[in-house]
């Protein structure tokens, strides 16, 4: 009798180990929160993040014209928090180089990134997950 449960505490214990965390997929900015001043998505254009294993590339996508890449980034998560560190954008930018440290949220298919900025602003942000 002992045998049958010793087994499924093993079972059970190796599947505990699965995959690394990931944010792998394709994301549409829905709108956010910005030092408590909620705002929506944009109008007339949308901004999508693709998120790889450890890397992510976000473009500003507008109908009639060519869809831009406007950052990119390495991403890393560990328990609840993304660290994420910009390595190209498109405009000048304060944050190339810098590791920002966001608490994330997977419902669904929707991400939730809450942070602050190093400027003091704090961010919540959603996004929605279409791929």
């Amino acid at each position: 009798m002992k045998k049958p449960i010793a087994a499924i505490v093993i079972i059970l214990g190796c599947c505990s180990f699965g995959a690394a965390p990931t944010l792998k997929g394709t994301w549409i900015f829905q709108g956010g929160i910005y030092n408590g001043k909620k705002e929506g998505a944009p109008v007339g254009y949308a901004l999508q993040r693709k998120y790889q294993a450890d890397k992510f590339d976000a473009y500003l996508i507008e109908k009639g014209s060519k869809t831009q890449k406007y950052q990119s980034g390495n991403y890393r998560l560990k328990n609840d928090t993304c660290f994420e560190t910009e390595t190209y954008s498109s405009q000048p930018s304060k944050l190339t180089g810098i590791t920002l440290h966001y608490h994330y949220t997977v419902r669904r298919d929707s991400l939730i990134l809450q942070g602050t900025l190093p400027t003091g602003m704090v961010v919540e942000e959603y996004w929605k997950k279409v791929k």
